[in-house]
């Protein structure tokens, strides 16, 4: 989070030019104005993985939004998730296309090295799914209730895939199996698989399911060889997902350009939202060699909410990747990070509960995000705090972090 002396230093500029009742006055022609509110950084290298939901940070380098901002967004493809965080740790990617939960696990010291870690804002909500094999599938398991039945009636090791141990599909993998009775750490055998590596895997059978950011579920259906039992927004409806994050080190050596990215991205966002053929055009530049790589008809169905499960049944999801959502989807609630530090503290990666609120607001650049919104003329919600009702009925609220982690029968 910027400092007061930082935020008075930007409200002083902002008066200085004449704009006090926006940052409108900042702008010349489209580009960021000059002097002490001018970014210290020309060129700013974002990492990404090969996921749909990377649209944003591409955009905004795509359609130059970037360029209105006084920057210029370098995207850098990434292998896997553990480089991604690799990279952001030793300073190689000034800010990534992230998983939340890996930023979280960072500043926590777990799943890797300890850095103070700053989430800038959110990029998406929903659109991720977890996927079931045709193997097991073959034998009756379509959904969570009779992969538990499966499990019980034909037992032996069952393997699951995840993207990284503290990150999202971690998480809502383990809440998911939890759901129905399984639990990941002793009925089964979970593996670590980079995303577009995940059909590979199936199809070679190194695993029963998986779970994953599209495109690469859809991927699993068109390629015969796996089936959608339910989708992150059947978990968690409007769940966060995919973050902007970076280190605090780089934000407090370079705010300005901080502030700048994600006005840049927020704009992105709100492009890819505004029409079906902004998002149409978004599904066909991703999908090409340099950042997704696949066919745009694995990646533009589900980015418009047209679902299919693989076994026959097609329905319009509502709560389908949301990149905007009138601001919702971008806001870095402090609740959002305290859950993922719940569901740490829950799988055993926290032995002692952490100071929930303050590690979230030390992490989430709320104040960041609220001055780049301004500029980039981006609702913001009224609460830095939201509830949410999970798949099993429980609610969360953040009202009370540590009796919620350990509220949960079954747990590491």
């Amino acid at each position: 989070m910027t400092t007061d002396s930082t935020t008075n230093l930007i409200r002083r500029n902002i008066i200085k030019a004449g704009a006090a009742a926006s940052l409108t006055g900042l702008y010349s022609g489209g580009v960021f104005a000059a002097g002490s509110d001018k970014p210290e950084l020309e060129e700013v290298k974002v990492g990404f993985i090969p996921l749909t939901d990377c649209a944003s940070v591409v955009m905004a380098s795509v359609l130059g939004f970037d360029k209105k901002y006084g920057i210029k967004i370098i995207p850098s493809k990434e292998s896997s998730w553990a480089s991604v965080r690799d990279k952001l740790v030793n300073g190689e990617l000034d800010a990534a296309h992230v998983l939340y939960g890996l930023i979280y696990g960072v500043q926590m010291g777990v799943g890797g090295p300890k850095k103070d870690m700053a989430i800038l804002m959110n990029l998406n909500q929903n659109g991720q799914a977890i996927t079931l094999s045709k193997k097991v599938s073959d034998k009756g398991a379509v959904d969570g209730a009779s992969l538990a039945k499966l499990m019980k009636t034909d037992p032996r090791e069952y393997s699951f895939a995840h993207t990284f141990p503290t990150g999202t599909h971690a998480m809502w993998l383990y809440y998911w199996l939890a759901s129905y009775g399984i639990n990941p750490m002793k009925d089964a055998k979970v593996i670590t698989v980079p995303p577009p590596q995940m059909v590979a895997n199936m199809r070679v059978g190194n695993m029963d399911g998986f779970c994953v950011g599209e495109p690469w579920n859809h991927r699993a259906i068109v390629d015969g060889v796996g089936i959608t039992a339910a989708t992150t927004q059947d978990i968690w409806r409007d769940h966060p997902e995919k973050t902007l994050g970076t280190t605090l080190e780089w934000v407090k050596k370079h705010p300005n350009t901080a502030r700048a990215l994600v006005a840049a991205v927020l704009e992105a966002g709100k492009w890819i939202d505004a029409s079906l053929s902004n998002k149409i055009k978004m599904a066909g530049t991703i999908a090409e060699k340099s950042y997704v790589n696949t066919s745009v008809d694995v990646i533009n169905q589900r980015i418009l909410g047209r679902y299919q499960n693989g076994l026959g049944k097609t329905w319009d999801d509502p709560n389908h990747m949301k990149f905007y959502s009138d601001g919702n989807a971008n806001f870095p609630y402090l609740s959002d990070g305290m859950w993922f530090l719940t569901q740490h503290k829950r799988w055993g990666l926290l032995k002692a509960d952490p100071d929930y609120l303050g590690v979230a607001t030390s992490v989430n650049q709320v104040a960041l995000y609220k001055e780049a919104a301004t500029m980039a003329k981006a609702s913001v919600p009224k609460s830095p705090m939201r509830s949410a009702k999970m798949i099993d009925g429980v609610v969360w609220d953040g009202k009370n972090p540590a009796a919620y982690a350990n509220s949960f029968k079954i747990k590491a």
